[in-house]
């Protein structure tokens, strides 16, 4: 059965197209992995994935990956994979998200996969998000704008990474140089081509909550693009970290993360959702 801390991305036996039990989206979310190397531009502490490497994708095989999702979104429909691998109250699909095993916007055919799922679900008559979980970090291309309209075009949302607002607090969690003019700028970018919740992942480092000046700078960044924004998922440590500073992360308690989010509300005006 899947699980809400388990989404290995070969649970269903196939290279693209994965499962998972969302606790955000509340129900069976279709990943879809354009990542299959492992590979990243970012190297987050609390990743999941195992044997994560620096780098991008190899070259997608789009036949596959249409192929794939047509093939499970029938069984997940028509057949009986919910009830041989999901717990009876999470037997509904709430999504379709590119997500995976590093940032798929990195793939230089981005775009063209977004064209490829909106198709398949569109043969399914299938009306579920179709959602981009995204660093943000290339939001510069070109051909990373052009898929974002795509997504768009398929009533779709990106959910754009920010977990923190200064570059000091980004390179430790994130393993990144990083501005923060640059992430306000891919930011509102990115909400001028589709509809983009911030999601941010709030957690202790070596015993230590983000502190006052921490959440001050997050809101900060945010408050000036507060009206352009669709609101903030505020998460927590759900899944075990598979990288070397795993032994230094700590879940925060949920009153925490909801005293949190009422700072985020009360200083941008932006709606929070907590998932702790």
């Amino acid at each position: 059965m899947l699980r809400t801390d388990d989404h290995r991305r070969d649970s269903a036996g196939l290279r693209y197209v994965y499962p998972v039990i969302s606790r955000r989206a509340g129900g069976v979310s279709v990943g879809i992995n354009l990542n299959p190397n492992n590979a990243c531009n970012w190297a987050c502490v609390y990743c999941q994935v195992e044997g994560l490497s620096r780098g991008g994708p190899p070259p997608l095989e789009l036949d596959r990956l249409e192929a794939e999702l047509a093939g499970f979104l029938g069984d997940a429909i028509n057949g009986d994979f919910m009830r041989r691998q999901v717990p009876e109250t999470a037997r509904r699909l709430v999504d379709v998200a590119f997500s995976g095993n590093g940032e798929p916007t990195s793939a230089p055919e981005f775009a063209d996969a977004v064209a490829r799922v909106a198709q398949v679900l569109g043969r399914f008559g299938l009306a579920v998000p179709l959602r981009l979980i995204s660093n943000g970090s290339l939001l510069h291309r070109p051909a990373v704008q052009d898929g974002i309209r795509r997504l768009d075009e398929a009533g779709g949302e990106v959910w754009f990474k920010l977990d923190r607002a200064t570059a000091a607090e980004v390179a430790a969690i994130n393993g990144v140089a990083w501005a923060p003019e640059k992430a306000a700028r891919n930011l509102e970018t990115c909400a001028a081509l589709a509809p983009t919740w911030v999601q941010t992942c709030w957690f202790a480092f070596d015993g230590l909550a983000p502190d006052a000046a921490s959440l001050a700078a997050y809101c900060a960044l945010l408050a000036p693009l507060a009206d352009q924004l669709a609101g903030v998922h505020l998460y927590g440590l759900a899944r075990p970290s598979q990288q070397p500073a795993a032994p230094r992360l700590a879940a925060l308690s949920e009153a925490a993360l909801r005293e949190v989010a009422a700072s985020i509300e009360k200083e941008t005006g932006l709606r929070v959702i907590v998932s702790p």
